[in-house]
């Protein structure tokens, strides 16, 4: 028996087809009798689509939801749950969705109305419920339990956990105000109305420290103010029960927002993160208040996850010099790379910000000399670095004249110059960095000034074999740690010229007997800046990827 001739499809037959995919998407259950009905020529690609469906990985076992037993619905709300998006106007069960007021990568936030008890109300849903892996719904549930715990003022409080047709979604308290993040864009914040905001949300995390939770991802986003400039902490889809043995976030996984995780969350560890992460994370909150920009702030986020754990932030008052001393050393406590020197509690952060508004000692102290000089080397390692080796070097010419006295006093202090000159250019070098403007101009500069500094040496001391001529691949290694694919290679290319202009103002004999010898070297230059160059291009794919990709 042959099929019957149907027709073949149309723009109007796609769009409706786009639609039943929005609701597979969106966690509903097309009526799919219905919609062959009223499109037969689409069976083979509905047969399709529902076969992909099925290899979507499982929900979470139902009962892990509370289930809204109420199924009497009228016609708008079964557009509204089955029909595919959620769109504002339509009904929710017993809400009226209002207005979209937030969406991030798991979930999506509505504004709207409780019909029962005329009240205006936040609910949070996941984008794709049907289609969303387990670990996803885990942590959409582990954000219900956390906050239905929770009874704090400044702490979003929840209203109701349910389900409707397939749709897990929270119903929150519905603050009228804006993001700590959008106060932020909109104005500056003084000093001790910074320290105010950061008080009051010490206090919160507090509690939640107490309930034994750690929220992981404290931002400005994070947190909402309302119209009496009150903060509200809120997003507990990445809280960590501690104590608990749930592996919804598997070890080595990263999650929460660069910018503002510690130092221990950044390394993917989750089994260090603890209370005192939090209180790294309100250490950011507070310098970008005090400064108008985050601890760290790179091109991306795996730069900026390098400088968490690696670099140190610039100290407030630099970039804001009129800035209360105590309040940035408050500030700066807060940010510590180990746990053990940040403040132990999140009371004990909010009892030293009362302090500071009350015009009182600050527990805080001031770093000591030690403590100061490993914050400068984590702030500018490349200088730091460069400086211990010219100074290691220096150190070696000197003993080495001392001892031979085999060149003229004149050319040994052109060499010690030269040294001087270097250590001068990557003071400057880095000076042009710290203005953050034009900085993949300073770091060339750099690298040719290196290059220029090591060859004029090796130039004027007619030691063109000498130990130093290591110092061109070390050059080479060294322009990987900055990650720009340009760099290395300008790097390379710098340093088989700078060779190449050595080698010709020495001995022309070294050029004529021994010219295997140059050509070795140069080569390993070549193959050194290629195995670096595409190290560097394997991490900055990587960092592409997750440019799209947000974390967890």
């Amino acid at each position: 028996m042959s099929a019957p001739n149907l027709p073949a499809p149309d723009e109007k037959s796609f769009e409706a087809l786009d639609g039943f995919l929005q609701a597979l998407h969106a966690g509903r259950q097309p009526d799919r009798s219905r919609f062959l009905a009223e499109h037969p020529e689409l069976g083979s690609f509905v047969d399709c689509l529902e076969a992909l469906d099925e290899l979507a990985p499982p929900p979470v076992e139902r009962p892990l939801f509370y289930f809204d037993h109420d199924r009497t619905i009228d016609e708008n709300t079964d557009q509204a749950t089955r029909g595919g998006a959620l769109t504002p106007g339509a009904d929710f069960g017993k809400y009226e969705l209002l207005d979209e007021i937030g969406r991030g990568g798991m979930g999506v936030i509505y504004k709207a109305r409780q019909k029962d008890l005329e009240r205006i109300v936040a609910i949070k849903m996941i984008l794709s419920s049907q289609l969303a892996s387990r670990q996803q719904l885990e942590r959409f549930l582990a954000e219900a339990r956390a906050m239905a715990r929770l009874q704090h003022p400044h702490i979003v409080r929840i209203h109701e956990i349910g389900e409707l047709h397939g749709q897990p979604y929270l119903v929150m308290e519905y603050i009228t105000g804006v993001s700590l993040a959008e106060h932020m864009r909109r104005q500056t914040v003084a000093p001790e109305e910074a320290a105010r905001i950061v008080g009051l949300i010490a206090r919160a995390v507090e509690h939640l420290h107490q309930q034994g939770i750690v929220h992981r991802d404290l931002k400005p986003s994070n947190i909402l103010l309302d119209d009496q400039g009150m903060p509200y902490v809120t997003d507990f889809g990445l809280v960590k029960m501690v104590g608990s043995s749930s592996n919804v976030t598997t070890t080595g996984a990263i999650v929460g927002t660069p910018a503002y995780m510690a130092p221990e969350q950044a390394t993917g560890k989750p089994e260090q993160v603890g209370p005192c992460s939090d209180v790294y994370s309100l250490g950011a909150i507070l310098y970008e208040l005090l400064t108008g920009r985050p601890p760290f702030q790179e091109e991306n986020p795996l730069d900026t996850l390098v400088q968490v754990i690696e670099g140190e932030p610039t100290q407030p008052r630099l970039l804001k010099p009129d800035l209360p001393p105590q309040l940035e050393t408050i500030c700066m406590q807060c940010l510590e790379k180990t746990a053990e020197e940040r403040y132990r509690t999140a009371a004990a952060l909010a009892d030293d910000l009362d302090r500071f508004r009350q015009g009182e000692d600050v527990e805080a102290r001031q770093a000591g000399l030690p403590q100061q000089l490993r914050r400068w080397a984590r702030r500018e390692p490349a200088l730091v670095y460069r400086l211990g080796g010219l100074v290691v070097l220096m150190v070696v010419v000197q003993i080495n004249y001392q001892m031979t006295q085999v060149v003229s006093w004149q050319l040994h202090l052109e060499v010690l110059g030269l040294l001087a000159a270097w250590v001068a250019a990557s003071i400057a070098c880095q000076r042009w960095l710290n203005r953050e403007r034009r900085t993949d101009l300073a770091r060339l500069a750099w690298a040719g000034a290196d290059v220029c500094c090591l060859t004029a040496i090796l130039a004027l001391t007619g030691s063109q074999l000498s130990p130093l001529v290591v110092g061109y691949p070390f050059i080479v290694a060294a322009s990987g740690l900055w990650f720009q694919l340009r760099l290395v290679w300008f790097t390379t290319a710098a340093c088989i010229a700078g060779y190449v202009i050595a080698q010709s103002a020495g001995p022309h004999f070294l050029l004529t007997y021994m010219p295997h010898y140059h050509i070795i070297f140069v080569v390993t230059l070549a193959i050194m800046g290629f195995v670096v160059g595409y190290q560097v291009q394997r991490i900055r794919v990587l960092n592409r990827y997750y440019e799209n990709r947000p974390l967890p």
